[in-house]
């Protein structure tokens, strides 16, 4: 092995999956408030360690000197999404990014390897700004849906574990298993309108319980404690009956409430 600095050397790839997470995570923000919808679930990302460089370097006959060219994910960010045509979608976003180029593209989804390991692969190139100037770094990222998510972090542990030499009757096992999240993956597909809706439904309700509490507890702010009280008392029994009609009106009313004793401090302020 070489006598290189690791720590040193791992540094931009680092800086890289740090910055790549605030930017996707940044995306899904922007995209659920644009469009109510956020194709990501959500992201993570890890560097890989330095016995697992070693070892891939070893595995793919790649010399210590040439690791930054010929190992595509030291850096390596995850993208899950709940839908199989979410991780399309993802991957268009991506490419039309700026600040990275994708060099190469795998498509584990549509020709999924032996194992039935399923997964869309990028291959980028990302600028990191480091104290010594630019340096462009290598780094995969991987679109999965939580199903293939699953299966890829089981079978990656029980290869760990085995040494990538799994007995005949676990591989089998484990190829019925990937089939059986494709097969959830493509139900989940079938009932996808019906699963946003009911997911939009659950969050509008959220909201209104959210807002009608935060204001009841202003109410007290502008001292109409009597206001308060009985907005409490109504939201609990709207709560009590499942009575979300109910709590719309609710929340209406100690918004006016609110915006009446707000106009009285300032007439040009109002919910």
């Amino acid at each position: 092995m070489d006598g290189r600095d690791w720590g040193t050397f791992l540094l931009p790839y680092e800086q890289a999956v740090e910055e790549l997470k605030v930017k996707f995570k940044t995306m899904r923000a922007e995209l659920k408030k644009r469009e109510e919808y956020a194709p990501i679930e959500f992201v993570t990302g890890r560097v890989k360690k330095i016995s697992s460089i070693l070892e891939k370097s070893r595995r793919l006959n790649v010399a210590l000197d040439d690791v930054e060219t010929g190992i595509e994910d030291i850096a390596g960010i995850r993208i899950m999404c709940q839908f199989v045509d979410d991780i399309r979608r993802v991957a268009e976003y991506i490419r039309a990014r700026k600040d990275l180029t994708v060099l190469i593209e795998k498509d584990y989804i549509t020709n999924f390897k032996e194992s039935g390991y399923r997964s869309f692969h990028m291959i980028i190139e990302y600028p990191v700004q480091t104290a010594l100037g630019q340096k462009k770094v290598l780094a995969e990222i991987q679109i999965r849906t939580l199903a293939m998510n699953f299966w890829a972090t089981i079978e990656h542990s029980l290869s760990y574990k085995y040494r990538e030499s799994l007995p005949d009757d676990m591989r089998a096992r484990l190829k019925k298993t990937a089939e059986a999240a494709f097969v959830l993956d493509n139900e989940m597909s079938a009932i996808r309108l019906q699963i946003l809706e009911a997911q939009k439904a659950f969050e509008d309700d959220s909201n209104i319980v959210s807002r009608t509490l935060s204001i009841i507890q202003q109410l007290y702010f502008y001292h109409l404690v009597h206001e308060a009280i009985e907005a409490q008392k109504r939201f609990n029994d709207c709560w009590e009956r499942h009575d979300m009609e109910g709590l719309k009106v609710l929340l209406d009313d100690v918004k006016q409430l609110l915006n009446n004793a707000r106009k009285g401090e300032n007439p040009d302020e109002q919910l």
